[in-house]
């Protein structure tokens, strides 16, 4: 192992929030600066730093820990009850807009796999539009649980897609999709066991007590179902990021309001995950962004708008179905900017699909670049909107009066 390579990538994640305090107007969001940074000092640019055997690994492994950290974002009870009929309302538009989308761009020629080109198009980044809407007071109210609720759907839409039709390992969608099924039910078993557990006296007792001391045993059983899904995932033909993802959605399951009655526990997982792995995926991803490639002709460096154009069309749109659960127009433009706000899966897809040969380099830096546009621009623009309406009473949502 060399460390040379890995000491810049850590320094540049240390001095990111750094440099962001130095400028508190610019509403920039910390990934978006790494991956510029890793750009910046990359082969690209100034050429300081590479992407070597050991950045790599750590870089993988921080792309599985963000996909778990966003499975543990998603909160199955913003998918039930009334509203959980026009989140999959919208989910099915976006699927139809995004097939239509892919299709299109294929047809003309413009890009290779429709159906990646719609997959990364579903998804949106729920680990950064979360910290928005709490910081607009929106959580808790409409806009809040059907904006959370529909980029819950998106993000776990799309991991399935990008599991079921690309992976490095061979065999068919059908064969995957009873392995999918199989993985499924082990995660259901998983959480059963689990559940039964916790109702032991003893074994509460016990976790209770070692949690916060030195063994870290809440801590330690995680890593445990992290790395043992992703493996099992590996094993049957997915990608890990699947089995990171569903070990996130499992552990919300098995403890759904653990921010609430031991919150060290999530602090923990995030200073793990977002302290150290994560911005090492994201400087990392910057050292392989291909500059050149997205530069070398006029045609490629317009693809940006054009994905950032398909983003909007793919996710924003759909918010109009949140209007019948009497959202102002305010409200709804603000989700739907939210929704169209994807950065991590896009890097994570386009990743894949390069290695799969199911999307050009140009292509896939074009792509990237649209989800870095609009983690820029959108979530500083429903901002204003979701302050607007925080007081608005609920005749003021009526749509009738609109």
């Amino acid at each position: 192992m060399a460390y040379d390579n890995l000491v810049i990538v850590l320094a540049v994640a240390a001095g990111v929030p750094f440099l962001l305090a130095l400028v508190p107007r610019v509403p920039l969001p910390g990934p978006v600066l790494e991956i510029v940074a890793g750009i910046v000092l990359g082969p690209a640019v100034l050429n300081v730093v590479h992407a070597d055997s050991t950045v790599k690994a750590l870089s993988i492994i921080g792309l599985s820990f963000l996909l778990f950290l966003a499975g543990l974002e998603i909160d199955t009870r913003h998918l039930q009850g009334p509203p959980a009929k026009l989140v999959g309302l919208g989910l099915l538009a976006s699927l139809v807009l995004a097939s239509a989308v892919g299709w299109l761009l294929h047809t003309a020629g413009l890009v290779e796999s429709p159906l990646l080109i719609g997959t990364a198009l579903v998804a949106t980044s729920l680990g950064l539009l979360v910290p928005i809407l709490k910081d607009a007071d929106a959580v808790d109210r409409p806009v809040g649980r059907l904006t959370i609720g529909g980029a819950s759907a998106g993000d776990i839409c799309a991991v399935l897609l990008l599991s079921l039709f690309f992976s490095e390992h061979s065999s068919t969608p059908a064969a995957r999709l009873l392995l999918l099924l199989g993985l499924a039910c082990l995660a259901v078993l998983v959480v059963v066991v689990a559940v039964g557990a916790g109702r032991s006296m003893a074994v509460s007792r016990t976790v209770m007590t070692m949690a916060d001391t030195s063994a870290q045993v809440r801590i330690r059983l995680t890593m445990v179902l992290i790395v043992g899904l992703s493996a099992i995932a590996l094993h049957l033909g997915f990608e890990a990021i699947l089995g990171a993802f569903v070990a996130g959605v499992v552990l919300r399951f098995v403890d759904p309001d653990a921010e609430r009655t031991h919150p060290q526990f999530h602090v923990k997982l995030e200073g793990l995950g977002y302290g150290f792995l994560v911005p090492v995926f994201f400087v990392t991803s910057g050292i392989e962004f291909d500059l050149g490639a997205l530069f070398a002709d006029v045609g490629t460096a317009l693809r940006v708008p054009m994905f950032l154009a398909a983003l909007l069309l793919v996710r924003g749109l759909p918010a109009l179905v949140y209007r019948r659960a009497g959202l102002s127009r305010a409200e709804v433009l603000a989700s739907g900017l939210l929704q169209a706000t994807s950065l991590p899966f896009i890097v994570a897809a386009t990743t894949i699909g390069v290695m799969l040969d199911a999307i050009r380099p140009a292509n896939a830096a074009a792509l990237v670049a649209a989800g870095l546009l609009s983690v820029i621009l959108f979530p500083p623009m429903a901002l204003p909107l979701l302050n607007r309406s925080r007081g608005a009473s609920a005749s003021d949502r009526d749509p009738e009066r609109e």
